[in-house]
């Protein structure tokens, strides 16, 4: 039987991006191994967002080749996308596919193993205008599964190379997602993950849907019972909206919101659309319609041009909203972007310190927003056992991580918990009503 592996670099879009190659694999009776056994076929989904995802895609495209000398190489994704042209000349590779043609998998490998020669199918991307589906029919029952409900971003920030590997906004048709949203729930799933690029633009290319009727339709579905959205922008999240999703009772109290900084200078140099005064205003609104929301947010350091008394900013901004978790990150130069040429590049040392600074910050706000629901009770999702005996750990609907012993077996199941305390990241609690 033939054999195919596949690795994924970067975000959850590429994680379910690979589920679907892999199913198309699967339909032409190839058997999927693990990445680090031989295989007759390695695809690598790349990333790109940083120069450490560029460099780690093409460790694993050398790590293919040692695993097995004969194989054959697909390399797709984000990378892919924006540098063919430096994959075209490694002699590991025999495929490269961008962030289109993904259903063309098949046909594609064939006719390279036909020819006996390297392909590049990589396309301009910014020609785009419709959402290729790539859906993935053999849904495994999980207890949390995401779904693709959009591609694309045209926000064109200084910094990031995204709308450049992934084109414009190009939204999924909705009874695509409700279809897909519906076999997902009737496989075991309860609770649903939206995910995409820039999902705040959902459905800005389509007459007659938005997010929040997309939103609305998932609402009603028999069986699901949680909601959650992935990552929104701040400037497309009116109070309207926070209000209006407020109604719908099996959407989440999470939200992720993009910040980057939090100093009103380096906002601008990046050409975010929103002031720190914009975004804080985000942020009262969801609190205001869900008083225990966790709002998690990125922070981006070192931007080029970010002073010492930009950073001071940031971290007394972020200490203002009071975050319940950060995901700090260091500037990365993207050739082709306009930060690239902005002059006053930050040296890595202080970008290295800047980030500890705040990592550290985001760890005691995480710390506090945890302690805080000590004394309370939870609706907890188990997923898996804990790595303790008879312990289970699962997570609440603002997504805190809970862990409980227990005799029975837990999973797939949402039961109340009375939480006592907390620990090392997570809450520890007992089953209530019991």
């Amino acid at each position: 039987m033939k054999t195919a592996a596949i690795h994924t670099l970067g975000c959850k879009v590429n994680t379910y991006d690979s589920e679907a190659i892999m199913e198309l694999l699967e339909k032409e009776d190839y058997k999927i191994v693990d990445f680090k056994d031989k295989a007759d076929v390695y695809v690598i989904n790349t990333c790109t967002v940083t120069n450490l995802g560029d460099r780690k895609s093409r460790q694993m495209i050398r790590k293919a080749k040692r695993n097995n000398p004969d194989s054959f190489i697909v390399v797709c994704g984000c990378y892919a996308q924006t540098a063919s042209e430096q994959l075209e000349v490694m002699p590991e590779v025999d495929l490269i596919i961008g962030n289109d043609d993904r259903n063309k998998i098949i046909e594609y490998i064939e006719s390279a193993k036909e020819k006996g020669q390297k392909i590049n199918a990589v396309k301009n991307i910014m020609a785009l205008k419709e959402y290729e589906e790539l859906k993935i029919d053999e849904i495994s029952g999980r207890e949390r599964g995401f779904i693709k409900i959009q591609e694309g971003c045209d926000q064109f920030c200084a910094y990031c190379i995204i709308p450049y590997a992934r084109g414009p906004v190009r939204s999924r048709k909705p009874e695509n997602i409700i279809d897909e949203a519906k076999r997902m729930v009737s496989k075991g799933n309860k609770e649903l993950v939206l995910t995409g690029i820039n999902i705040s633009k959902y459905g800005k290319d389509l007459e007659k849907t938005s997010l929040l009727e997309l939103l609305t339709q998932l609402n009603s579905i028999s069986g699901l019972k949680r909601m959650r959205i992935s990552s929104l922008e701040p400037n497309l999240l009116t109070k309207e909206f926070v209000e209006a999703t407020s109604k719908l009772e099996k959407i989440c109290p999470h939200f992720h919101i993009s910040m980057q900084s939090g100093a009103a200078k380096t906002l601008k140099d990046m050409k975010r659309k929103y002031t720190k005064e914009d975004f804080f205003d985000v942020v009262n609104s969801i609190r205001k319609y869900f008083p225990d929301a966790s709002i998690t947010t990125d922070v981006m350091v070192g931007f080029p041009g970010e002073t010492e008394e930009d950073f001071q900013e940031t971290v007394e901004y972020v200490k203002k909203v009071a975050f319940s978790a950060l995901h700090v990150f260091k500037y990365s130069k993207r050739e082709g972007t306009p930060a690239a040429k902005y002059e006053n590049q930050i040296p890595e040392r202080i970008k290295e310190e800047r980030s500890r600074i705040l990592i550290k910050a985001g760890e005691e706000m995480k710390t506090h927003y945890e302690r805080s629901f000590i004394g309370s009770t939870m609706s907890v999702l188990f997923e898996q056992e804990a790595d303790e005996s008879a312990s289970y750990q699962g997570h609440t609907n603002n997504y805190l991580t809970v862990k409980v012993k227990s005799d029975f077996d837990l999973k797939s199941k949402i039961l109340d918990v009375k939480i006592t305390g907390a620990q090392n990241g997570f809450l520890t609690g007992e089953l209530a009503n019991i």
